[in-house]
Parts: C-alpha cells; structure tokens; sequence
C-alpha cells in the first residue's frame, strides 16, 4: 500500500446548490467522463474546488491529509481509475488517480 498517491478530482459542491441537484449534476459528469470525456477539461469548466483550475490536480498526498472519506475513494483507485460519487461534508467528488 502506497504512502503517497497524485490524484485530481472534480467538487460539485453542496454550498451553491441543493444536494439533489449537486448529485444528479455529478452523475451527468461521471457519465461524461465514463465515456471518454477529458477529466482536467471538465475539471476546469465546472469544478466548485479551486483545483479546478489546475484541471482538478491536488498532487501528491498521504494518509491523514485528506477528509476520511476522500482519502479512502482515491487510495482504493488503481493508477488511471475514475471513482464512483464520492460524497463528503464539501459535496459531491469525482476523483482520478493519477500515480
């Protein structure tokens, strides 16, 4: 198991929105994303994170760095691998593993 691991993610976040509407608007991305479209593109067009510009990076992070629920979403994601919804007390996340 990794100690460290580069992932980007996507917040819809639940503050400028209702919940439902923040998780239908994540499962319209993840659906997007799924079927080829580009995770950093969309990234910068919609994230509610400041990542967002940055196409979603949040570079290199370990255990303990991140919300319990982010953190176990990204280190169970293989190298390449596009999460589920992830929900956290922030919103709603689409997270890739990059490394």
């Amino acid at each position: 198991m990794p100690d460290q691991i580069r992932a980007s993610h996507i917040l819809v976040s639940t503050d400028t929105r209702s919940k439902e509407d923040a998780k239908a608007e994540t499962e319209a991305l993840h659906k997007k994303i799924s079927e080829g479209g580009d995770f950093a593109d969309t990234a910068r067009e919609v994230s509610d994170c400041p990542s967002g510009s940055g196409g979603g990076d949040l570079g290199h992070f370990g255990r303990g760095m991140m919300v319990p629920e982010f953190e176990q979403a990204a280190f169970d994601l293989e190298v390449g691998g596009l999460s589920d919804i992830d929900e956290t007390d922030f919103g709603y996340h689409l997270i890739l593993r990059t490394e």
